[in-house]
């Protein structure tokens, strides 16, 4: 028996208070290219954070529609009908489907209303553009510590981190004000904070004065706060 899929008011809601219920293989589809902008994603991605984070941000609660996604049990029409990647997330926007996460954070930045979250400083965009190059080599280098690799890799990296952060001095985020590179790293650098303090007792934050402060001000952020979940849980 199939459930229905919860009405687009009812997705559009979930920003603050209750979520909606994550689609599985027993949902029926939302209406597809129907005009409406949807974001995919998973509560539980860190990828799918990204897109989540720059949506709240700007204001589009109203202008692109949140569709969860059950991923441990997904509905086969999202591979068939929304995105052949079968991955989250991705953005349905002018009849087209796109996917990539840091792919997709620039072009809501983009193509929809709200702050931007890209500088217009050359020597800014030019560093935004090197920060996010080392996303994915950041993240596996942390990684590779849960694997039984040396501590000095993963603290090579956030020390890369606290380099970073030191690079501009107007405010306390990568490119001193809040920007797409925040947004790229936060979901990461969230859950690896807890996960080598609980497992590893190690503070990523010890000897790293900017890089505490960041994580401080990231919290203060409601568009990123409310997408914090579990960190314990991921895609």
């Amino acid at each position: 028996m199939h459930t229905s899929v919860p009405s687009v008011s009812a997705i559009a809601s979930g920003v603050k208070g209750v979520l909606p219920p994550a689609l599985d293989s027993s949902s029926e589809p939302p209406a597809i290219f129907d005009g409406t902008a949807k974001l995919y994603i998973s509560y539980t991605c860190p990828y799918a954070q990204r897109t989540w984070i720059t949506r709240n941000y700007k204001g589009l609660q109203d202008k692109i529609i949140l569709v969860p996604i059950d991923l441990k049990n997904r509905p086969a029409w999202y591979k068939e009908k929304v995105y052949p990647a079968n991955k989250v997330p991705s953005l349905e926007h002018n009849n087209q489907v796109m996917g990539e996460s840091l792919d997709l954070i620039r072009y809501i930045d983009c193509n929809f209303e709200g702050p931007p979250l890209f500088p217009d400083d050359p020597a800014k965009r030019e560093f935004a553009e090197e920060l996010l190059s080392y996303t994915d080599s950041f993240r596996k280098a942390v990684t590779s510590f849960f694997k039984g690799d040396e501590m000095s890799v993963a603290g090579a990296a956030f020390d890369n981190m606290e380099t970073a952060l030191s690079k501009f001095d107007d405010g306390p985020f990568f490119l001193g004000q809040f920007s797409l590179v925040d947004i790229a790293y936060a979901p990461f650098i969230e859950r690896f904070q807890i996960f080598l303090m609980e497992v590893k007792n190690y503070d990523i934050t010890v000897g790293r004065p900017r890089l505490a402060l960041w994580i401080e001000e990231m919290n203060k952020i409601e568009a990123y706060k409310e997408t914090k979940r579990d960190p314990r849980e991921t895609c």
